[in-house]
């Protein structure tokens, strides 16, 4: 009887290890697959998404190009000689500019957002604060461009944080 009990241990035990063995490089084997998979899948979303955050950083870029105080005034003439309807004028097309190019945020880093933020909110300040000595709508467009003839616009901050963004895009 006890030969027996050896003996039928002397035939389990090889496959009980050979199953165990088994068991774990299979087991190995489909997380490394799965690895792979969930690699794979990650590089196809990046492939794919690529074209549309680099649209993104495209139409930012024309955003800051639009917003540039130098190329406003010389694109914005005033309907007025009231300084504070032209001021409100290019305010009001900042603003649009603004509002039609909202949602790209999702596609940008928070670093590269919050500089384009700034840099709409400092030309707006800007304006309102060359406007407060202006006497006329063309007083105003003489001093915004005098003013920054002096100093870099902040729209050029901005687009330094876009190209950077792009480049480490690509």
């Amino acid at each position: 009887m006890e030969n027996q009990l050896l003996e039928s241990i002397a035939y389990i035990l090889p496959a009980v290890v050979t199953g165990v063995v088994a068991y774990y490089m299979l087991n190995g084997f489909l997380k490394n697959k799965n690895s792979e998979k969930k690699l794979e899948l990650l590089a196809q979303q990046k492939r794919e998404s690529l074209p549309i955050r680099l649209q993104a950083y495209e139409r930012m870029l024309l955003f800051c190009e639009r917003i540039n105080p130098v190329k406003m005034l010389l694109r914005i003439k005033p309907l007025t000689t009231i300084t504070e309807d032209y001021l409100q004028l290019l305010i009001a097309n900042i603003e649009q500019e603004f509002e039609h190019n909202l949602v790209q945020q999702i596609y940008l880093s928070n670093d590269t957002w919050l500089a384009v933020v700034a840099a709409k909110n400092a030309i707006i300040n800007k304006l309102k604060q060359v406007a407060e000595n202006a006497n006329s709508a063309n007083e105003l467009r003489e001093n915004v461009l005098i003013e920054y003839t002096k100093i870099l616009p902040p729209t050029e901050t901005a687009i330094g944080f876009i190209k950077n963004e792009v480049r480490k895009l690509l």
